[in-house]
């Protein structure tokens, strides 16, 4: 098992997540820390109690209860804390996270679950004892067990933008003998990964996209999801970064998506603004000189027009933002000139993600 600081998919560290109270669900995950689990929120949704196995039917095979200690199913993701862990199952450090750019890139990944295609009858009476299928589905069928599925394929980075999800290619399963039910039933939670960090989690199969597409919740989308006390946990349990702090899957190119706030309400309070504002101010480039003119000559001159405008940077600067809330797309439009204006580095870094950050009263 891999420690703290190795990258890349560990199987020993895939969960497959079992589910009490409903039945027939079960899910997928990994451990991102001695006693914590990461997968989908929806596959834990309602659980009356939950279980985390590891190498089922294998010599390093074990098990534990598990208690949900974050459900955030605006981004679909869920901590679970593991009850008991083995003393000699510890010492493991967080995953590396990583952002995928919104460019015209088709890049690799793998994941590992546990979707219901995989379904398998056992030849003895130990696998069906210690890998059975019906611990957490139809309440029992001795010899029945579901295996782990190793996923490879493509993420096609700018389908699904609406949805803000990744849409996953992969080779598709044999022909669905229950049509009513989804052969990948059971994946979801399984960690997707591109160069060696995690750039999202499995969320669904949409039926219409044919058998072999997935889509899976992006990394860099949960910061305008996650209430600060769940960012918060996140980064404690799972060790999420801050979103100043997430880079690119190595072996990508392009810059960090930018988070779109055309849909902020225009009338958010003063004190919600003083982080981008405060971001605005430290970049370098507005100030001195005329910085500040140049980006507002590149976006709509109904800003410039309608600002408030005041020697102090501070007070001009919140004017100018304010004014960008009553004209949807203009404050994008904005922190799109400052982009280009400044060019990569940490203060750039460090607004992009005041805006992940205040993306979260989007309407």
């Amino acid at each position: 098992m891999r420690g703290p600081g190795e990258e890349g998919l560990d199987a020993a560290r895939v969960a497959e997540v079992l589910v009490a109270g409903t039945p027939g669900r079960r899910g997928s995950g990994y451990r991102v820390g001695d006693g914590h689990v990461l997968t989908a929120a929806h596959v834990v949704a309602g659980a009356a109690s939950v279980r985390v196995r590891f190498d089922a039917d294998r010599p390093g095979e074990w098990s534990a209860p598990a208690r949900v200690v974050l459900s955030a199913g605006a981004a679909d993701v869920a901590l679970l804390e593991i009850a008991d862990v083995p003393a000699d199952r510890t010492g493991v450090g967080p995953p590396r996270y990583a952002a995928v750019p919104d460019a015209d890139v088709v890049l690799p990944f793998s994941a590992m679950g546990f979707p219901r295609f995989k379904l398998r009858e056992s030849e003895s009476e130990n696998e069906s004892e210690s890998g059975r299928e019906g611990e957490g589905e139809r309440g029992g069928t001795p010899g029945r067990y579901r295996d782990s599925c190793h996923v490879t394929g493509t993420v096609s980075v700018l389908s699904n933008l609406r949805e803000g999800t990744l849409e996953l290619a992969v080779a598709a399963p044999p022909a669905d003998p229950e049509p009513h039910r989804s052969p990948w039933e059971g994946m979801s939670g399984a960690l997707v990964w591109c160069g060696g960090a995690v750039i999202g989690v499995v969320s669904a199969h949409h039926r219409a996209d044919g058998l072999g597409r997935l889509a899976a919740g992006r990394v860099e989308r949960w910061y305008a999801s996650l209430s600060a006390a769940e960012a918060e946990r996140m980064r404690r349990s799972a060790g999420l970064p801050p979103r100043t702090a997430l880079g690119l899957a190595d072996g990508v190119e392009g810059r960090r998506p930018a988070v779109g706030l055309a849909e902020l309400p225009p009338d958010l309070p003063l004190r919600e603004l003083a982080e981008l504002v405060d971001a605005l101010t430290a970049v370098p480039a507005l100030r001195g000189g005329n910085g500040l003119g140049l980006v507002l000559d590149s976006i709509s001159d109904r800003v410039a027009a309608n600002s408030p405008r005041d020697p102090r940077l501070r007070m001009d600067v919140y004017g100018i933002v304010r004014t960008c809330l009553r004209y949807p797309g203009t404050l994008d439009q904005l922190l799109e000139a400052v982009r280009l204006l400044e060019g990569p580095s940490p203060e750039v870094d460090r607004m992009d993600g005041a805006a992940a950050r205040l993306a979260r009263f989007r309407g």
